[in-house]
Order: structure tokens, then sequence, then C-alpha cells
């Protein structure tokens, strides 16, 4: 069944719309709205679509919108199902950034931002729980993850490095035996070649123009968020880590507490995690120049972050068919999925440390660099209230937006206490 392009657009504006809860969750409603209840995709094409889309780089869940889109209505529907799960998300945290910037210091907002980070550790280790469980099958994944760990946590090794060795130790190390079913016949060789062309002449030739111009602070965020959408494997969290030792550490753009208060709000949106690029660009936007410049900031790391994610599907699509028979992908995938899972270990433990300590200096011996906090500047509070979370997500079973509610509302309370 073809829908028409209304159908579409009701369709994808409602999965946008209600695409609250991280990948997972997004998923599973993409499933139950266009394979359960209506015939629009069939399981298989539904679940090969899904594997291609963890596969490339950038947010896995709105790739596979697109994706969905451009199998039911061409480049038209991939544009529309595509835009229409960004974009409800994207004007939610326009307004944040505005009401965070003009409130954020206030005490009272500070202390239901503490609840809110609280959360966040723990929602990140629901995310490496769950991940690990499918990605740790073996000895030697679970040696890749814990490799990765060790070269960001303590070697300080960037994040695109790390993924390169686990897909190459992935590929290279495949042991099993090669399809010998028939490969489905490639498309056209003048097509990929066009839609290459033209999306990649869209995706940077903005980010050039700023460059020539003279907008210094606009083109590196957008020459940033570029490189960042190259080597987003594994979801949002897995490139946070990334994406703070640049940001936080490199330009200095905005700080730390900051950072961790972009993730929690972007946890409050619907569509992407990784949304958190246009919080952090507007943020450094209006610290630097005001509402303007923040407003141009959140439009170029959007552009910057979700056209490559066009480019990826059309290229990639018409080739799925191809891509499944190919073993060796699927290992590498499984490389880069386990080292992942060491990276998103590292994003817990840095959260972790700077919402419950004050003071974290770094032991350095060698090349290694740890960071190792001060026990007496330990927050109780913020203690307290990462356990209640806990005890909210792992044993009440309570959904992420009534977590995040609730915690929030905690740490105004324990503010007059």
């Amino acid at each position: 069944m073809t829908p028409t392009l209304s159908e579409l657009v009701r369709i994808f504006g409602r999965i946008g719309l209600l695409s609250f809860g991280g990948p997972a969750a997004q998923i599973s409603l993409m499933h139950q709205e266009l394979v359960e209840k209506r015939p629009w995709l069939d399981e298989q094409s539904y679940l090969r679509a899904l594997s291609l889309c963890m596969l490339l780089p950038g947010p896995e869940a709105m790739q596979l919108a697109t994706y969905a889109g451009w199998r039911l209505r061409g480049v038209t529907g991939g544009l529309i199902a595509g835009g229409l799960f960004v974009i409800p998300g994207a004007l939610i945290i326009a307004v944040l950034v505005g009401l965070y910037a003009a409130f954020g210091d206030l005490p009272l907002v500070q202390a239901a931002f503490l609840g809110v980070k609280a959360t966040v550790i723990i929602i990140v280790l629901q995310a490496l729980r769950n991940l690990s469980r499918k990605a740790l099958t073996d000895v030697e994944h679970r040696a890749i993850a814990g490799l990765g760990f060790v070269a960001i946590f303590a070697f300080n090794l960037p994040f695109p490095l790390i993924i390169l060795a686990a897909a190459l130790w992935g590929y290279l190390s495949f042991k099993g035996e090669a399809n010998t079913a028939q490969t489905p016949p490639a498309p056209s060789a003048t097509r990929p070649l066009r839609t290459c062309a033209i999306w990649l002449t869209l995706w940077l030739g903005p980010l050039v123009l700023l460059s020539v111009t003279g907008q210094k602070l606009l083109s590196d965020l957008g020459w940033f968020f570029a490189r960042l959408a190259v080597v987003t494997f594994g979801g949002a969290y897995a490139v946070l880590a990334y994406m703070t030792q640049t940001v936080v550490d490199k330009y200095q753009w905005i700080s730390t507490d900051q950072m961790i208060d972009a993730l929690g709000l972007a946890e409050t949106t619907p569509g992407p995690l990784i949304l958190v690029t246009q919080f952090v660009a507007m943020l450094t936007g209006q610290i630097s120049g005001g509402i303007p410049l923040a407003l141009a900031a959140g439009a170029v790391a959007l552009w910057a972050t979700f056209v490559p994610c066009f480019l990826w599907i059309f290229l990639a699509a018409p080739y799925l068919d191809q891509l499944a028979a190919r073993p060796r992908l699927s290992a590498a995938l499984h490389g880069i999925t386990a080292a992942v899972v060491g990276v998103i270990l590292n994003l817990s433990v840095w959260f972790a440390l700077n919402v419950l300590f004050g003071t974290i200096p770094e032991l350095a011996w060698g090349p290694l660099t740890i960071p190792w906090p001060e026990l007496a500047t330990l927050n109780l509070n913020a203690l307290l209230l990462t356990f209640m979370a806990g005890v909210l997500i792992f044993k009440l079973k309570f959904g992420m937006g009534m977590t995040l509610a609730l915690m929030a509302m905690a740490g105004v309370g324990f503010h007059f206490l």
C-alpha cells in the first residue's frame, strides 16, 4: 500500500511529536505505526532497514524514518519523514535555550537541574545496560568494550580513532563463512554519483560560505558538527564524550555544567537526542552575541548535523539488499557497537563525577590522565537524588518523562530543606 503525501505528513508528524524516550522507544513507535497499524512496510523490510541505519553514522531512528519515507514515496517522502522527525524537537529546543539563558542561573532553576542531572546519570546507565546486553555476547566484544573505555577514559584518545580501530578489528577478525547467496544487482552507477554530488554540495556549501565570509564562530560550529555527523556511530550517548572533549575542553564554548544541562533538557524533548548539538550551538551563540547569533548558530548546527542523514540514506538505501549480503560489514558493525559500550561507560563515569563532586583534579602517570575526585567535595543531595532516580527507573519502571519531572520537583524540594 502506497500512502498519499497527506497521509505521510499526518503519520510522520504524529511520530515526530510522540518520539520521546530515545532511539529504542522511537524505533518501537515507528514499528507500531508503519508495520502493525498499517501495511506500509513488512516486518522483514523494516528489520533490514534498521540494520542499515545502525551501520550508518548519525541518529538511527531519524534515518529509519527517512528510509521509510523514501521507500514509500521516494526522495520527497524521505524528506517529509526525516524532516518531521526532527522539526518538533528542534522548535522545543529553541524555546528551552531561551528560557535557560534567561532563568538558568536562578537558585530554584539550578535546584531543579540538579534533579534532572541526577536522572541523566541513571538514563545513561540504562542505555549502557541495554546496549551491553545486545553487543557484548562473547569475550572478544567484551575486550573491545574494555579497550574502548580505557582508550578514551585514561588516554583521552579521539572518538573517531576508537571507532575506526574497532571497525577494522571486527572486519579483519570475521571468521564466518561468506554469503553464497546471489547478490542482488546494483543500481545504475550514475545514481550514487549524482546523489553524492547534490547532497554534498547542499551539506557543505553553506559551511564553505560561512568560512570565506569570515563568520568564524558559525563556521567553527558548522565544521565541528559536520565532523561529528560522520563519526556518530552508536547514537548520541556514544558521541557525547567526543563532543564534550571539543566544546568544553578545546573551544571552551560552554562549561561542563552547561553541557550536562544541555543533555538533560534534550532528554525532555521529542526527536533524536542528538538535538543536543542544537542546544549547545544556540547556547554558544547566545553567550557570544545574543538571540540573533543563537538562532543562526542553531540553524547551522541543525544543517550540519541532519543534512548528512539524508545523504547517507539516499545514497545507501538503493543498495540495502546488497549490503545485507556482506557479512564482513556486519562484523565491522558489531566491533563498532562493542567499542561504543566502552565509550558510553566513560560517559557514565564522566557524568557521575561531574554531578556528584565539586572538584575533580586529574592525576597523570606518563600518557595516562585519570580524573580523581576529591571526596570532601561530594554533594550528598546529588547522591541521594541519583539514588532516587535509580529506584524510579530500575525498580519502579517509571518512564523517562515522568522520572525527569518528578526528579526536577525533588531537586526543588531539597533546595528548601
